[in-house]
């Protein structure tokens, strides 16, 4: 308790720092002797809702989770009454996804498809790609997909230490994200389950079979995302057991090798069009902290759609997808991805594998005459311009952008960074210095709720998918993310850049 005492004060004498969602792998993660890989599960807290008719319950969730209107309402109506000083706990979140109407025992007869073993105490980025695949995964064989917690810590107490910070060990995936993963709806003509919570499946499923990944995927060598996915397909169509659990302590379906390398491109014409993906949107309170903040990202002139005619058409300015005309997105990690570039240097690693989609203007070629965990000095700095560029290196890169017909009409600029306060107000001196701009700001301007400030890191995502251009960090699973989205809603290929 003094341990945590401690870390409480630290944190109150802190609220203005930047406080989004873990960037890195747990400290636990491989060590710097071994190639670098990225390796999220949880406890639902008590239920204090109980006393709401199940009516009003259901009405309320489809409104908060799913994208209706007033949800700044909703969302202040719903306000957790614990102490600010601690992490928030998302209650009213897990209340609601325990009131699904999918969780109901009057619907008919479904199988179900747990992946026990998904990614914890990884940074969002690693938990969303792989999120995504098994979902889809789920729904293309027929289950109906468990999600489950954001989780940083599987079994542990309700927070856990960031960087000296308290953070919720378990964030439910209704703050982040609204989509059939879940829970969502699926769209009309698709007669597939509706994704259920583990805590749901814990109660229809008591016995399951339980299937090791090393069953399948042991039998592939260096396998592309698309044959494990066929051979899965495979494996669970021989399945007769309604209820699925993948073996909590085997290795993840996808694992980081497949997502780190271009292994992971073939799957993309099948995910492309699933729904998991097509029906994705970011969660009502991230929905609401970017209109908080919107002064922050759209010129002035932002409404006069016409300036981008190369651009897909919406059907609304309000649409959470459409392109925000003018904006430069950049993001620019710092802080404990310096050590991680110079692992990625060591074992010549190459880019996240969305950052690979062909016709992409910037490519990585991994240099010539590295060895396996050690590299040149020239090597080295090739790695570190790429992965952790300088402030001179990323004004450079902007203004060769500015002149490109993608680049025309940029006015504003948002860095997704980590980077500490001083650095990020040197960059934006050496930004003006280079070039006129409407405005500059960085994700620690965001004005942030106290449940929002925990989910800061999917707020920097949605501004990255809908800026104008965005450039990105090739190495980094959250800008494979934000590409992978682009890339789904069509924006251009030379607006979707790498340092």
């Amino acid at each position: 308790m003094e341990a945590l005492a401690n870390l409480l004060e630290r944190r109150r004498g802190a609220l203005g720092d930047y406080a989004l969602l873990p960037t890195s792998t747990h400290p636990s993660s491989p060590s710097d002797d071994k190639p670098p890989i990225a390796i999220i599960r949880p406890r639902f807290t008590k239920r204090y809702m109980r006393t709401f008719a199940t009516a009003v319950v259901s009405i309320t969730f489809i409104c908060l989770l799913f994208g209706f209107d007033s949800q700044s309402e909703i969302l202040q109506a719903y306000s957790s009454s614990e102490d600010p000083s601690f992490p928030p706990l998302y209650e009213q979140f897990h209340e609601l996804e325990r009131n699904l109407p999918q969780h109901s025992s009057a619907q008919p007869p479904r199988k179900y498809l747990y992946a026990a073993n998904h990614v914890h105490a990884s940074g969002w980025g690693n938990a969303l790609q792989e999120l995504i695949l098994n979902a889809h995964l789920a729904h293309s064989s027929g289950r109906a997909f468990v999600f489950d917690n954001y989780t940083w810590d599987r079994d542990g107490p309700d927070y856990s230490e960031y960087n000296g910070h308290l953070i919720p060990s378990r964030i439910p995936l209704s703050a982040m994200i609204s989509s059939p993963i879940n829970g969502g709806p699926l769209p009309p003509d698709d007669n597939g389950p509706l994704s259920v919570s583990r805590e749901y499946f814990n109660e229809v499923c008591p016995n399951r079979t339980i299937v090791s990944s090393n069953e399948v995927n042991d039998g592939m060598s260096s396998p592309s995302a698309g044959l494990v996915y066929e051979q899965w397909l495979e494996k669970l169509s021989a399945i007769e057991d309604p209820c699925v659990e993948v073996d909590r302590n085997s290795n993840q379906i996808f694992d980081i090798w497949i997502f780190g390398t271009k292994r992971i491109l073939d799957i993309w014409p099948t995910l492309s069009k699933s729904p998991m993906l097509t029906q994705f949107n970011w969660s009502t309170l991230v929905l609401s902290a970017f209109e908080a903040n919107k002064a922050l990202f759209q010129s002035s002139q932002s409404v006069l759609y016409s300036l981008l005619p190369s651009f897909p058409i919406f059907s609304s300015p309000t649409n959470p997808h459409a392109p925000i005309p003018g904006l430069l997105a950049l993001h620019v990690r710092r802080g404990d991805f310096s050590g991680h570039c110079e692992h990625l240097a060591k074992w010549s690693s190459t880019w996240n594998g969305f950052n690979a989609f062909p016709g992409l203007p910037d490519t990585f070629e991994v240099p010539a005459g590295g060895g396996w965990g050690e590299n040149t000095p020239e090597n080295r700095e090739y790695y570190m311009q790429h992965c952790f560029p300088t402030i001179e290196q990323i004004v450079e890169k902007v203004a060769s952008i500015r002149s490109t017909p993608e680049g025309k009409g940029l006015k504003r600029v948002y860095i997704m960074t980590n980077a500490p306060k001083d650095w990020i107000e040197e960059m934006k001196e050496a930004l003006r210095a280079d070039g006129e701009w409407e405005g500059i700001a960085s994700s620690r301007d965001l004005k942030l709720n106290w449940e929002q400030r925990y989910v800061a890191q999917a707020v920097d995502m949605m501004v990255g998918q809908r800026a104008q251009v965005f450039v990105g960090n090739g190495f980094s699973s959250l800008t494979s993310n934000i590409i992978m989205l682009r890339t789904l809603h069509e924006f251009p290929l030379g607006a979707n850049r790498l340092w």
